[in-house]
């Protein structure tokens, strides 16, 4: 296509916000106007099925639970006036909440202020308050964030050790909606006893951000933690920035929350227009779908150019794929749907592998997220007429032409700025566009039966640990893996035991290994 007809599709095809400055260009995907044409009845179906699903429709017939996160930043939406008002109510707490930390008015027994926060999470409760933080805090919070969002004991040790000097002024949160999620309950555990190390009472540092009469909120009423904000059983974890889950952490650093929920708002107004070609998330969509044949034939490769939206590309995995990644269709056929992302950030990756998104494989198309300011306040020239941010313009707009001419499919999305309201409003762009892609493949983008199922995996594991260790326990000889394998009823799972007795031993957890270790069917195990 020469210049001219470039030129022509580009404006064709711009996507321009007044009210947020946001701009979305799609106009180097490659699809034509027969394209566009031929999803227009599925596009149809997709508006009147986001329509429902805001009134209140049942998203999930396997849990019964509708999916209301659009409700949190406009509760007049919510299908019930009390739904509206407890929403308004959580809002107004925690603001409430965030101001008495930030004056003192409620603080540590053993300080005048709160310093820090740790953040505990797992999956959507850790996430999105991480992109928000690296995006929006600024160089000097009132509170300090650092998040565990693991069950990895050495990374717990290190937040706990860069810490331990002000533990005694330390808020935790502990964020689970059931729970009973072992990763957060795991840390929850191991900073409880970091604190009691220091003498320091938990409870009077805890916040509990739950479902009411969860496991978790159940903990925290017996103990009588500091706070408790809940979670709603209609916002699932991928979608929750805009709850408690996302606010709390945010209000608590100083950022703007309700600027946050502003933008989600207008945003969600813009991709309510029943227009694809004025509606940015549809716009999404159907790029998409064209350059994944509707299949997700190829990889989202997210590049934001500025560093404070480095996480965005992360964010963006759990979004895309836990809510895409369907072996079913909602029909119960067998179609294994998804779109893998990744992405780090430019121009680091003109030097690592912008090489071979040019050259290599063409298994992806890419979306550049283009920042107009470059700083607060003027630049230095750097060269003359030509200062840092043009450069990293440049190298956008550089890569942005090589990788198109190429033949590598690109989307551009534009903000202003990073601040309260572009963040939020890039958080319910991309919630909108996976609702309006799901329905364009017929999968369910609310549910996560994959994730279940590992759910329920690991915690096999941990049985079949707690079996072959008291067959171990009940012996005096060394036995071999066969052996503990058929004692604990388990032979078919010889090579789980192996693995979890060699981990055991790793750890002196008491189990003692002998012979070739090269040769796992030759070793010896027992207890010393």
């Amino acid at each position: 296509m020469d210049a001219t007809a470039l030129w022509q599709r580009y404006q064709k095809w711009l996507y321009f916000h007044e009210g947020l400055g946001f701009y979305l260009d799609v106009s180097r995907m490659g699809f034509d106007d027969d394209f566009f044409e031929k999803l227009q009845p599925s596009f149809d179906q997709a508006f009147a099925d986001m329509a429902e699903l805001e009134k209140g429709a049942i998203a999930n017939p396997d849990e019964e639970r509708m999916v209301g996160h659009y409700w949190l930043r406009n509760p007049d939406l919510a299908p019930t006036p009390e739904v509206t008002q407890e929403i308004v109510s959580n809002i107004e707490k925690i603001e409430v909440f965030a101001e008495k930390i930030h004056t003192g008015a409620i603080h540590p027994p053993k300080a005048p202020r709160f310093t820090d926060i740790i953040s505990i999470g797992i999956g959507g409760s850790a996430l999105g308050p991480q992109f928000v933080a690296q995006a929006l805090v600024t160089d000097y919070p009132p509170l300090a964030i650092h998040f565990i969002d693991n069950s990895d004991p050495a990374g717990i040790d290190r937040v706990l050790t860069h810490l331990r000097n002000r533990l005694s002024s330390t808020l935790v949160l502990v964020i689970s909606k059931s729970g009973g999620t072992p990763e957060p309950r795991n840390a929850m555990l191991e900073v409880k006893k970091a604190y009691s190390g220091q003498n320091l009472d938990f409870a009077q540092y805890a916040i509990a951000i739950t479902m009411p009469g969860s496991k978790l909120s159940q903990v925290g009423e017996s103990e009588g933690w500091l706070a408790h904000f809940p979670m709603y059983d209609w916002v699932g974890g991928r979608t929750s920035e805009m709850s408690a889950v996302g606010l709390v952490p945010a209000a608590l650093q100083g950022i703007d929350i309700g600027q946050m929920l502003d933008g989600a708002k207008e945003m969600d107004d813009a991709t309510r227009v029943p227009d694809v070609k004025n509606n940015p998330a549809a716009l999404l969509a159907l790029a998409w779908h064209y350059a994944g044949n509707g299949r997700g034939e190829k990889d989202m490769v997210v590049l934001p150019y500025k560093d404070s939206l480095l996480l965005f590309s992360r964010y963006l995995q759990q979004l895309v794929m836990e809510s895409l990644g369907k072996e079913k269709d909602l029909d119960g056929n067998i179609v294994h749907q998804g779109i893998a992302v990744y992405g780090n950030k430019g121009s680091t990756d003109q030097h690592a592998y912008v090489q071979q998104l040019r050259d290599g494989v063409a298994n992806f198309f890419l979306t550049f997220i283009e920042v107009l300011e470059d700083r607060k306040g003027s630049s230095l020239e750097v060269e003359p007429g030509t200062t840092s941010g043009d450069y990293l313009s440049g190298f956008l707009q550089g890569t942005r032409k090589a990788l198109y001419e190429n033949q590598r499919d690109s989307i551009t999305v534009t903000i202003p700025q990073v601040n309260p309201r572009t963040v939020g409003a890039l958080i319910a762009l991309y919630e909108r566009a996976v609702g309006f892609y799901a329905s364009l493949v017929n999968v369910n983008a609310y549910h996560q039966p994959g994730v279940e199922a590992g759910k329920k995996a690991a915690a096999a594991i941990l049985e079949l640990q707690k079996q072959a260790m008291s067959v171990l326990q009940a012996e005096e000889n060394p036995l071999s893996l066969e052996e503990i394998a058929s004692k604990a009823g388990a032979s078919e799972d010889i090579e789980s035991i192996y693995i979890i007795l060699r981990h055991l031993h790793a750890n002196g957890r008491g189990v003692v290994m002998e012979g070739n270790f090269a040769q796992p069917s030759s070793l010896k195990f027992s207890i010393g």
